[in-house]
């Protein structure tokens, strides 16, 4: 047995076998020693410095430049504030781990935000609505590019069929891209359902924005700005803890005069996906977390404002911390803009034509022309009251009063319509009373816009449809001739079996028209003007609510006034509007907008350029203010609208100077040309009538008809200028003259400025009726104030409404002045003096100017676009007469008269010269304004 285990030890120690053991051994001994060496010999070393073994590079965001008025008052600038931001740096199990545990942590930090009065900071395309629903706030491209990159696709055009969710990924609605986001899928965040569903979309909102830097672990996301120091204690406090969540020292972007200059300013705003693409294309230095001008000059001027960022070399340790700099370059500020606007000018003007169009309202109250139960109801209409606040819980009992009243009258409304849809034989559109008629306008407007009429299908020549069109049909025969020709889109009715017969699917569309009627605001809108006209919500239960929410200040006497009845809803409300305390553009009724530019003739700087009403673009700066930004669009003054660049109309008599240059330019007329107003114009077959009609104006020269406005004069002229080529009357001759002196004047043609404004046009027919500024002439104010400003100096401006740039040192980086052609040779020295007479005696002759030390020239306009609405009015002039320093163009949107708008340039014109202190002015309230009654077209 010995030898047996001699001979075997003898094999093993001369095999192969022995030769791997003994690597094995050597190579685990090995091991063991370096195991030992690395965790107790030198363990703490290692420790520490593995947690320093990741090196990133970070960028530092530049300061934004900021924004002067011509003076050096600041306009706009940035703010100190902290935010709170996430990065994506946490280390998880799994996927399930991941999304649970940041799920989580997100949802405490979101609850204490809130909780200390901060807001999340939020450019996702998909608003969480007040009533609990979701809905899109892009559009187009925007959106199209939106559904691509929830679906991780490239195009647009990839999209496909969900099988999966059971949805086209093209046509998603906002709830399809909410339930697939929350869901497990891939790519998706796994957001319980259990979370409140304000936390659960805040949640969304972040985790999609957090994927948005996924290739960027170190980027931070923003959670939310400028957070109190509640908020910033408790994420310190709390560090250990929230993965990835840290406290940024950041800035936020303020304005001053916010509601006066934002529709030149403009706003800021984070860099969405297209932007991102265009501007990285032209500066690499751009990520996906920059701030960008959205509109305005913050957007016309980005490259000068937004500076040069910094950056820094960081290690950062297994968990995200930051542990060392190692090195740092600091950003360049961005350069500051310098603009031609006066900013106390832009002021006075914005609150001087308020003033007149509150003057306008005002009187018109008084006269009776605007009933004061439409004015009750505008206050619904225009959502200055919440008409959703009347059935919470916490409502006052006025406003409980209004609901219970509502709600019967809402269900007696659906009975109608029920009726209609069902009852046999139904009215007729044209059988219809008032009341009935206007829900079911809505009924047919609502299924359009759904989709639910498939308006491209409609045949507009269908004998069926012309009956309907014309009134001669009831509703419910021709939403069953619609299922019949298959009009309708039933894949978004309740309809079980897509080979349903007619009838169930009439009786599905009954159904949908039914519950989207019971919670569409419109429709409540509808039941409450009449419950407004009928005496059933009171003025008095308006004026109530005033207070109730807020909208006016709480004040004992005047409540208790109103519910006493020793204080009238009628003065009350009346009150209000006089002192301004519930504005036009509240109101939004008849007017309620308005626009002026003042120019400085000798430069052509932009002193002021006003769009009223206004906004608070602070509010849209830093991440939108998801409600406002709502509360905007929804507004039916359009605050959003540019008025003075966007709002086109024609121009009324204000265009007699184009024709009377038209006149003595090409010989037609001269200074001494007489023509006879008889109030009618015979030559055309409309024998278009003067505005004093059946009066008549008798003999005039050129510079008489423009201070009388006379039609007949410019008939006339317009009638010869389309005679002087051949002899005989031509229109097409007529119009190329009419267009070649409004291009002379710019009028068909942007003037230059740097923020969005629309095309004029001038008219292609009807030259007689050109000539005095109607046909289909369509005119910004900003043009008019660009073409009386040629007038009054003879150069056609380019318009600009910067003044310099100046980089953070104080250097002058661009300096701007106003490029501009003389025009001052089409006409001699008098004629151009027959034009200037003609308008210095427009001012003498108006009552707006009696007793005004300052010589004013100017020419008035009034217009109509609707007849069913009241005309615009417009004045447009400078200042001085015989030496002039300023121009002004001014309009009121269906303003009733022109001389109403002459009336608010008086006062900015007299605010400019410092004749009166815009408090002496102002003092005067709404009663105080000098309106006019007037309303002709062609005064």
């Amino acid at each position: 047995m010995i030898y047996d285990i001699k001979d075997f030890l003898k094999k093993f120690f001369s095999s192969r076998l022995f030769v791997l053991a003994a690597c094995i051994i050597i190579l685990f001994a090995i091991v063991i020693e370096r195991l030992f060496s690395l965790q107790i010999v030198n363990g703490a070393d290692y420790q520490e410095n593995f947690t320093m073994l990741i090196q990133k590079n970070l960028s530092i965001d530049a300061s934004r430049g900021n924004i002067y008025d011509c003076n050096g008052n600041l306009i706009a600038y940035n703010q100190l504030a902290y935010s709170v931001v996430i990065s994506d740096n946490g280390e998880y199990e799994n996927r399930d781990t991941k999304n649970k545990e940041l799920n989580a942590e997100l949802a405490e930090v979101i609850n204490v935000i809130l909780k200390n009065g901060g807001t999340i900071y939020n450019d996702f395309p998909i608003d969480l609505n007040d009533d609990g629903t979701y809905s899109y706030n892009v559009s187009g491209t925007s959106l199209k590019r939106f559904l691509a990159d929830v679906f991780g696709k490239d195009k647009y055009d990839k999209l496909e069929y969900n099988k999966k969710f059971d949805f086209d990924e093209a046509n998603a609605s906002a709830e399809d891209i909410i339930k697939y986001l929350a869901s497990d899928e891939k790519e998706c965040f796994a957001v319980s359902n259990e979370y409140e569903q304000q936390i659960f979309y805040d949640i969304i909102v972040i985790r999609y924005a957090i994927k948005g830097n996924r290739y960027s672990q170190y980027m931070t996301t923003t959670i939310a700005k400028d957070v109190n120091d509640a908020t910033v204690a408790y994420m310190n406090e709390h560090s250990n803890s929230l993965t990835g969540v840290s406290i940024k020292e950041d800035t936020i972007r303020k304005y001053n005069y916010s509601e006066y200059i934002a529709s030149l300013v403009g706003y800021t705003g984070k860099i969405s996906t297209d932007e991102y693409n265009d501007l990285h294309e032209q500066d690499e230095t751009y990520t996906a977390n920059d701030t960008v001008g959205k509109s305005g000059l913050e957007q016309y001027y980005e490259s000068y404002l937004r500076g040069e960022n910094g950056d820094e070399q960081i290690y950062v340790n297994n968990v995200g911390k930051i542990t060392e700099v190692i090195s740092k370059k600091d950003p360049t500020a961005g350069n500051d803009l310098y603009l031609s606007i006066d900013i106390n000018l832009q002021e006075a003007t914005y609150k001087l034509l308020e003033q007149e169009i509150a003057g306008i309202v005002y009187s018109k109250i008084k006269s009776n022309e605007l009933p004061i139960n439409d004015v009750y109801f505008a206050l619904i209409d225009n959502n200055v009251v919440d008409l959703e606040h009347f059935g919470q819980d916490d409502a006052s009992d006025t406003e409980k009063n209004i609901y219970n009243k509502f709600v019967g009258e809402q269900a007696s409304a659906l009975g109608i319509v029920d009726s209609q849809l069902t009852s046999d034989p139904a009215m007729t559109i044209n059988e219809m009373d008032e009341q009935t008629l206007d829900y079911f306008t809505l009924v047919m407007s609502m299924l359009k816009n759904n989709g639910i009429i498939l308006t491209d299908k409609i045949e507009s020549d269908d004998e069926t449809y012309t009956q309907y069109k014309n009134g001669n049909l009831s509703p419910k025969d021709y939403l069953k001739y619609c299922i019949s020709k298959q009009w309708i889109d039933i894949s978004l009715l309740d309809v079980e079996d897509k080979y349903a017969d007619s009838s169930e699917i009439y009786t599905a569309l009954c159904q949908y028209i039914h519950t989207e009627l019971a919670a569409d605001k419109d429709f409540s809108k509808i039941i409450y003007k009449y419950m407004v006209n009928a005496g059933q919500v009171t003025g008095q239960e308006i004026c109530l609510t005033l207070f109730d929410q807020s909208v006016l200040d709480y004040d004992d006497a005047t409540v208790n006034g109103l519910k006493d009845a020793t204080i009238s809803s009628y003065t009350f409300i009346m009150d209000k509007i006089n002192n301004l305390e519930i504005t036009p553009a509240q109101l939004a009724l008849d007017p309620c907008t308005g626009s002026c530019v003042i120019t400085d003739v000798n430069t052509g700087q932009i002193k002021a350029l006003v769009s009223y009403p206004g906004y608070d673009n602070n509010k849209l700066a830093n991440g939108v203010d998801a409600d406002y930004y709502e509360s905007l669009r929804d507004d039916k003054s359009n605050p959003l609208w540019n008025y003075a660049t966007q709002e086109k109309t024609a121009p009324g008599s204000t265009f007699k100077l184009v024709t009377s240059t038209a006149g003595l330019a090409e010989g037609v007329i001269d200074t001494s040309s007489v023509i006879d107003c008889t109030g009618i114009f015979h030559e055309v077959s409309n024998e278009p009538k003067c505005w004093i009609y059946p009066g008549a104006h008798g003999n005039l020269n050129v510079s008489e008809a423009i201070r009388d406005s006379c039609n007949v004069f410019f008939y006339t002229t317009g009638y010869r200028l389309s005679s002087k080529d051949s002899g005989a009357y031509d229109d097409a001759s007529g119009i190329s003259y009419i267009q070649k002196y409004a291009s002379i004047y710019g009028l068909d043609q942007k003037t230059g400025l740097e923020i969005v404004e629309r095309q004029p046009e001038i008219a292609t027919q009807y030259p007689v009726m050109a000539a005095i500024g109607q046909s289909n002439n369509n005119i910004t104010t900003v043009a008019l104030s660009r073409y009386v400003t040629a007038v009054a100096s003879g150069k056609l401006y380019d318009y600009k409404l910067m003044n310099k740039i100046v980089d953070a040192s104080g250097n002058v980086v661009e300096s701007y002045s106003a490029n501009y052609t003389d025009i001052s040779d089409i006409l001699n020295g008098t004629q151009w003096d027959a034009i200037h007479t003609g308008m210095r005696m427009v001012c003498e002759n108006l009552d707006s100017f009696d007793g005004f030390t300052i010589p004013v020239s100017g020419k008035t306009g009034t217009a109509q676009q609707v007849e069913t609405r009241p005309n615009h009015g417009l004045f447009i002039g400078y200042a001085p007469s015989d030496d002039p320093e300023i121009s002004i163009a001014a309009r009121i949107s269906f303003g009733y008269s022109s001389h109403n708008a002459a009336s608010a340039a008086r006062n900015i014109i007299s605010y400019y010269y410092k004749e009166q202190t815009l408090d002496e002015i102002l003092a005067a309230k709404a009663e105080g304004v000098n309106t006019s009654e007037s309303s002709s077209v062609g005064d």
